[in-house]
C-alpha cells in the first residue's frame, strides 16, 4: 500500500468515525451490544444480549446518516444512492455485517451493523448457560467425531453463528491436527483455530454458489459454509454426500423439519427439481435453536432418518436418556 492510500484511508476512517457519532461508537465498543440499529426516523436501536433491544435515545439526522452510507461505500469500492439504494459487505472499521438502505427502497436512510462474537463460547459454556443440556453437548460432540453433517436452524438473532463458532472449535479439538477445513462466507463471522484452514469469503467476482464448487478443488476434509441462502446449497449437499462429510452449516427456518423443507426449496433456485432424497442423504442432524424472551435454547435435535413420499421428511427427535426418542415427519410438498 503506498503512502498516499494509507494516508487516504485513514482519512477516511477518521470521517467515518465522525459520522458514526459518539453513541455509536460507543455502543460498538459495548461488549454486551450485538446489533447496532438505525430507523427511519432517526432513533439508534441496539440489541445487548439479555437485555434485548432497545431505544438509546440518540438520534441520529438524515443527512449525516446519508453521509455515513456514502463514505461505506467508499472504502467499500462501491457506490450507494438512489439508483443503487442497498449498501452490504464488512464494515470498514472493524469488520462487521453492515447493511445499509437509501430512499426510494426506505424514506429515509437505515442501517444495521452486526457484531462479530469477540469470544468462542465452547460446548460448555453453553451447558453452563443453560442453552444446551449435558446431554445435548454429548450428542453434538458425538457427531462431529463420526463425521456427521450438521445444520444450524434457527430464526434471525437466534443464536446460529455463535453457536457454529463452538461446534467449530470442537471440531478442531476433537480432530486430527492435519485436518483441513474450508470455510466459505460472505461476511467474516466464522473463527478458526485450525493450523490447516482456508478461509474464503465471496465478492464481486465469485458468489457463494461458485465457491462452493470450487471448494471441491481445495481438498477439504471439512466443508463449512456460514448460511445458506440460495441455489449453493445445491453443490454444498452434493459435496457433503459425495466423499466430504463432517461439514457445518447455518439456515433460516423455525423448526428442525422446516430447515430441511427450506434446503430443498433453495437447492430449486439451481434450476433443479426439488431433490428430498439429496437432503435426506447428505444432513445427518440438525439443531434447532430459539430465542426467547429469557435467553437462548437449542430447542431440537433431530437425526435425519430418511424420506418417505407418503410424510415427507422422517426425524428422530433426540431426547434426555431418561427420555425415549420421539418420531416426527415433515409433510411431502405439494405436487406441481
Amino acid at each position: 500500500m503506498s503512502l498516499h492510500h494509507r494516508e487516504q484511508q485513514e482519512r477516511l476512517h477518521e470521517k467515518l468515525r465522525r459520522e458514526l457519532g459518539p453513541d455509536v461508537l460507543a455502543a460498538l465498543h459495548d461488549a454486551d451490544v450485538t446489533e447496532v440499529m438505525l430507523n427511519p426516523d432517526g432513533s439508534l436501536w441496539v440489541d445487548a444480549g439479555g437485555a434485548g433491544m432497545r431505544d438509546t435515545g440518540a438520534r441520529m439526522g438524515g443527512v449525516q446518516a446519508e453521509n455515513l452510507l456514502g463514505t461505506v461505500a467508499s472504502m467499500l469500492g462501491t457506490v450507494v444512492n438512489a439508483r443503487s439504494p442497498v449498501l452490504e459487505g464488512e464494515f470498514p472499521l472493524d469488520g462487521n455485517r453492515f447493511e445499509g438502505i437509501l430512499p426510494p427502497v426506505s424514506t429515509a436512510p437505515v442501517f444495521v451493523i452486526r457484531k462479530r462474537p469477540r469470544l468462542v463460547y465452547t460446548l460448555a459454556d453453553y451447558v453452563t448457560a443453560e442453552i444446551i443440556g449435558p446431554w445435548q453437548a454429548e450428542v453434538l460432540r458425538e457427531a462431529i467425531r463420526s463425521r456427521q453433517n450438521i445444520v444450524i436452524a434457527g430464526g434471525t438473532a437466534s443464536g446460529k453463528t455463535t453457536l457454529a463458532n463452538a461446534l467449530l472449535h470442537e471440531m478442531v479439538v476433537l480432530g486430527g491436527p492435519t485436518e483441513r477445513f474450508v470455510i466459505l462466507e460472505d461476511t467474516r463471522e466464522l473463527q478458526c483455530a485450525a493450523r490447516n484452514a482456508v478461509p474464503l469469503r465471496t465478492g464481486d467476482v465469485a458468489d457463494l454458489t461458485r465457491l462452493t464448487r470450487v471448494t471441491m478443488r481445495l481438498r477439504p476434509d471439512r466443508i463449512i459454509v456460514g448460511e445458506v441462502r440460495g441455489a449453493e446449497a445445491l453443490a454444498l449437499l452434493k459435496a457433503w454426500n459425495t466423499g466430504h462429510p463432517g461439514g457445518l452449516t447455518t439456515v433460516h427456518a423455525n423448526s428442525a423439519g422446516a430447515a430441511l423443507l427450506r434446503l430443498d426449496a433453495l437447492l430449486q433456485e439451481a434450476g433443479v427439481p426439488a431433490q428430498p432424497g439429496l437432503v435426506a442423504e447428505a444432513v445427518d442432524l440438525v439443531v434447532f435453536i430459539a430465542r426467547t424472551a429469557e435467553a437462548r435454547r437449542v430447542r431440537e435435535l433431530a437425526k435425519v432418518a430418511g424420506w418417505d413420499p407418503s410424510v415427507g421428511y422422517r426425524l428422530d427427535l433426540l431426547r434426555s436418556p431418561v427420555e425415549e426418542p420421539s418420531h416426527a415427519h415433515t409433510p411431502p410438498p405439494p405436487r406441481a
